[in-house]
């Protein structure tokens, strides 16, 4: 996998037999669940959900994109990665991508603002996301 952002988690997928489409593979729709749970997860491993709530922000996606590279079936065990491809003030950008074994299966990037819980209203990136940010690409930057 070339590189494809910073703060990645990776984690194993169970395909469940509820996630079978009649064409006999992983319906479309149970993907963007799966990319949600990699989000979930990054943010779990690197900031805190918690925190953004209680501070009255929370973040969702404003755009989506997945390209389908190879069907996934009962019985594979996918992986999925998901990275923090791009920050902004008032955006954040993730780049995922599920494979079983070596063969990339899905590719996917999302575009995600943070809203004030009360209002549903856009608020700037947290201010601790962003130097976290930072920091991973300061240390790829030395590393390399």
């Amino acid at each position: 996998m070339e590189h494809a952002g910073y703060l990645g988690i990776q984690m194993p997928i169970k395909v469940r037999t509820y996630d079978i489409d009649s064409a006999g593979h992983v319906s479309n729709i149970v993907y963007f669940r799966w990319l949600e749970d990699l989000r979930l997860q990054l943010f779990e491993e690197h900031f805190s959900f918690q925190s953004f709530v209680e501070q009255g922000y929370t973040p969702v996606i404003a755009a989506s994109s997945i390209e389908y590279k190879r069907a996934i079936k009962l019985f594979d065990e996918p992986v999925g990665h998901m990275y923090l491809s791009e920050i902004r003030a008032a955006s954040i950008k993730f780049y995922g991508e599920i494979y079983v074994g070596e063969q990339l299966t899905t590719r996917a990037t999302h575009t995600g603002v943070f809203v004030d819980i009360d209002t549903m209203r856009p608020r700037r990136t947290p201010t601790a996301l962003i130097e976290k940010f930072k920091q991973a690409q300061n240390l790829a930057k030395v590393q390399s």
